[in-house]
Parts: structure tokens; sequence; C-alpha cells
């Protein structure tokens, strides 16, 4: 029997080393890349797409391959849908319609207006952590970073940066016991799941965000909270009290946590190759080049799931309708038959088509143009203060197959 189909992608113990899953994928796109995979915790199971071109074809396909039966494993009826539904779960021209709500924020021209903020911001935070000589990256650098960004583009007081970091943690983390409340798949969660990511967490934050919007309603701000509570998308639907609710926290969570993780794998792999942070510092000019192989080699969402509307066939399977079907995006990401040396970290890549943040989807992630700011800043400020950096414990990683995410990582520097 192969490891792929001997272990299960639906058991987060599975992805504690970082390691482990990779192994999978390249096994699967080998031997089985539409593989179904059982679930032992009363799941349906799913199907397991791990080929990039399949990857790329299902993502894109929203008619046959929906998001409105929920993105992540767990089974909504429709009722939850209802309650639960963000802009992720929604297709068409609804999707369409509120992602343009807040586009114009995060286009490439509009968040370049932000550089000189985090510029500052990043010299900050680096000076903070660097002095202390060894330290934990996660909180010290990597967690501090991208929630600043997002409490100035919320405009929320940037004291309440702590708490924004801890309901991110509490809600996306929701396999892991150190984070979660309440475990996801317990007894006890049943109790919860209205909320997303069944986490208790979830109402504190729907808490703060509608003591915003009762702030900023009627106003004429610039700033996200006030867009939402402002602004009638545009097919006319103004959003409900669950849409406010979801779509503030979807920005809580995803604004902060992938750029957390991606900043932290990327400096994990600069580590391990030094010889590929020497090239950058070299030549800076390079930056931009090596954000997009930072991104591929991070994948800091392990997946997004799709439900099938119809029968379908896929590489001689027969996905029925109402299977699930699972994007292993970090398998997609090392597709021999796309990236020559999948397994190599090389900020000179290029042609780099990686799809950490989707390809051609109408999900395609909203927020592209500021991780990408956020990363290519934080490493074009960091690198040259950097005479030495290496890791001074372990690496502990959040338990999860959805976020790639690591807790902790204590690293000690020497300056330049």
């Amino acid at each position: 029997m192969s490891t792929a189909t001997s272990l299960d992608l639906a058991d987060p113990d599975l992805f504690l080393d970082g390691a482990t899953p990779y192994r999978i994928f390249a096994d699967l796109r080998r031997t089985d890349p539409v593989h179904w995979t059982p679930e032992h915790d009363g799941g349906s199971g799913f199907w397991s797409l791990t080929k990039h071109a399949d990857i790329v074809r299902v993502d894109r396909d929203a008619e046959t391959f929906t998001s409105t039966k929920f993105v992540n494993l767990e089974e909504v009826d429709d009722r939850q849908a209802s309650i639960r539904r963000s802009l992720l779960e929604t297709d068409g021209p609804r999707h369409h319609a509120l992602r343009r709500v807040l586009q114009r924020q995060f286009t490439p021209r509009a968040v370049a207006g932000y550089e000189t903020f985090l510029r500052g911001l990043t010299a900050q935070t680096l000076d903070r952590a660097l002095a202390k000589g060894t330290f934990d990256f996660v909180k010290e650098v990597a967690a501090d970073f991208p929630i600043n960004v997002l409490a100035r583009m919320m405009d929320v007081p940037e004291d309440d940066t702590t708490r924004l970091i801890e309901w991110g943690n509490r809600i996306i983390a929701n396999q892991d016991p150190e984070y979660a409340d309440v475990v996801i798949h317990s007894a006890e969660s049943e109790k919860y799941k209205d909320l997303p990511f069944r986490s208790p967490a979830a109402l504190e934050v729907f808490e703060y965000g509608r003591d915003l919007a009762a702030r900023r309603r009627g106003g004429a701000g610039e700033d996200l909270v006030s867009k939402l509570v402002n602004e009638v998308p545009l097919d006319g639907e103004p959003l409900s009290g669950h849409d406010f609710d979801n779509y503030f926290l979807l920005l809580v969570v995803a604004g902060n946590e992938t750029t957390r993780h991606a900043i932290t794998h990327t400096m994990r792999a600069l580590i391990d190759h030094p010889e590929q942070a020497d090239r950058l510092r070299a030549n800076p000019a390079l930056m931009e080049q090596a954000v997009e192989e930072f991104l591929r080699w991070a994948s800091p969402v392990y997946h997004f799931r799709r439900t099938a509307t119809r029968d379908v066939e896929l590489r001689d399977k027969t996905i029925r309708e109402g299977d699930k079907v699972v994007l292993w995006f970090a398998s997609g990401n090392r597709d021999e038959d796309v990236f020559e040396n999948p397994d190599v970290f090389d900020v000179t890549r290029t042609p780099n088509d990686h799809v950490t943040f989707g390809k051609g989807s109408p999900h395609f992630c909203l927020g592209n143009a500021l991780a990408r700011l956020e990363l290519r800043v934080m490493f074009e400020e960091l690198l040259p203060r950097l005479a030495d950096i290496r890791l001074a414990g372990d690496v502990r990683r959040v338990r999860s197959n959805f976020v790639n995410g690591i807790k902790e990582m204590p690293v000690t520097v020497t300056l330049a």
C-alpha cells in the first residue's frame, strides 16, 4: 500500500512536521492525482486534487464546482450555510458584487500608497525585535507586522492589534487545542455550529465589528469598515447583519493569518538556504521576483474545498453531484509538470506560475497585491540588517490541514 493511500489527509496530525504532507502530495501526483479520501470523523469523504492543471481547472469553474456549500471540510446544512456565508462561500453575481465593495481598496495602485507607512512600521517592528538578539520570530515580527497594516486599513486603534491576533489564532486554528476554545468535530463544538469555524471567538469579533460599524455608519470614511457599512453593492442588495459580521471576520482572519505565515515560512527558507539570502543581499532588484517564490514555497493555505454541482469526469474518475472536491494548493505549487526542481527554494525562479492566490479564479485572493507588498518590504528591510540568523530552538507548527502555519520559531540574530 502506498504512502498516499495508507495515510489520511483529513487528519491534522499528519501536518505537524511540515514534510509528511508534501511526501503524500508527491506520491498522489504520481499515482492517483484525483484521489478519494475517506474521513473518519463522520464526514462523507472528499476527492483530493493534487495536480496544478486540475486545481486551476476546478477553481475557475464555479458553475460545476461551487463554493456555496462551504470551502473547508466541514459539512453544513442549508440553515448553517445561510447564517455563516461569507464572501468565500458566495458565487456568481452576488460574489462579484460583494468583492467590488472593497476591491478598489486592494488594487496594486491603492496598496502602493501604503509603502511609506509599511517601511516605517517595518523599521519599528525590526528595531524592537532585533535588539533582543534571541526572540520568537512569529510573535515579534511575523504576527506583529501584517496586523498593524490591517488595523490602519480598518482605522482601529493600534492597541487593539493584540486582540485581533488572538482572535485570528483562535478562529482559524480550530483544529489545534492550544489555540482553539473548542476543537472542531468535538461534541462541544455542536453548540457553536452556527459560528464561522465553530469558534466562540467569532462572537467577540462580531461584537467588536458591530461597535465599529455603529460609529462609522453614515460617515464619509474611506476605511474598510466604513466602506462595508455605507456602500451598497453593485447588485443593489445591501449587506445584511450576517453579511457584515462574516465579511468583517474574514478581514480580521484572512488579512492577518496568511501573510503572517508566509513571512515566517520565507524566513525559515532563508535560514535553511543562506545562499539564497546572499543572492538577495547582493542583488536587491531580485526581490520582486523572489516574492513569487516566497509565496509558492510558503503556500500558507493548504487547501480550499469546492462541491460538485453535477456528475463530472476528471482523469477517468467520476465525481458525483454533491461530492466534496479539495484543491490542495500546496501540492499544485510543487507540481513537477509546472515547476522545474519544485522542491528547491530558488529566489531567481522564473516563470513562477504558483496557485497560492488561485489562478484565474473568481475567488482570486482579494488581498494579493497587499500581501506581495508586505513580503517585499519586510525582506528588503530585514535582510540588509542581518549578518547571520539561525534557529534557536524547535519550530512548532499549527495543528491544521487547512492553514499551513508556524506558531513558534525561536531565532538568534547577529546584526550586520
